[in-house]
């Protein structure tokens, strides 16, 4: 938790809130591959890359 607090402080000191929608979009994509590792929706997660 104190990651995400430190690099909050950072964007907003910096005024880096481009990377916003950066950190989301990995975070999205990289759910996504642990979900699919093991599941029956591997398939159909494997075909969007």
């Amino acid at each position: 938790m104190d990651f995400i607090v430190e690099l909050w402080r950072f964007m907003r000191a910096r005024r880096k809130f481009w990377l916003l929608p950066v950190i989301f979009m990995l975070t999205i994509f990289g759910g996504l591959l642990v979900l699919a590792q093991g599941s029956p929706v591997a398939p159909f997660i494997y075909s969007l890359f």
